[in-house]
């Protein structure tokens, strides 16, 4: 993904926002992007792609391993939040809970004021 790619599509925050706002705050944990214009307490698709930017930025030891789910292009990430909706909308798949590779399968999570779940980032 490029960095003015969309990340978090309910909020259209970019990747750069993401990265400079890490940059700029420090943040202690992932959960802490969502005071990002509000990324990742949509939908949750962009979730495991958040914590990948905090560990990234934060040059934590966190980081999961395996492909980078970042190094996708940006219609490639569309279509995959596209198939993500529809299987939560349709039943297939509960809300905030990834596999297909893009993290944690538990991983993500809100609690239910809108603020994700630093549980989730366990």
């Amino acid at each position: 993904m490029e960095l003015d790619d969309r990340v978090c599509y309910c909020f259209r925050v970019t990747r750069r926002k993401l990265i400079n706002f890490t940059r700029q705050t420090q943040p202690s944990r992932p959960s802490q992007l969502s005071e990002c214009f509000g990324a990742g307490t949509g939908c949750g698709w962009c979730i495991p792609f958040l914590m990948r930017i905090h560990a990234e930025v934060m040059d934590s030891d966190d980081r999961a391993d395996g492909p980078d789910p970042l190094e996708i292009s940006a219609e490639e990430y569309a279509q995959l939040r596209a198939t993500y909706r529809e299987q939560v909308t349709s039943g297939e798949r509960q809300k905030n809970h990834h596999g297909d590779g893009c993290g944690d399968p538990e991983a993500g999570g809100t609690d239910g004021a809108g603020e994700i779940d630093d549980d989730a980032f366990a």
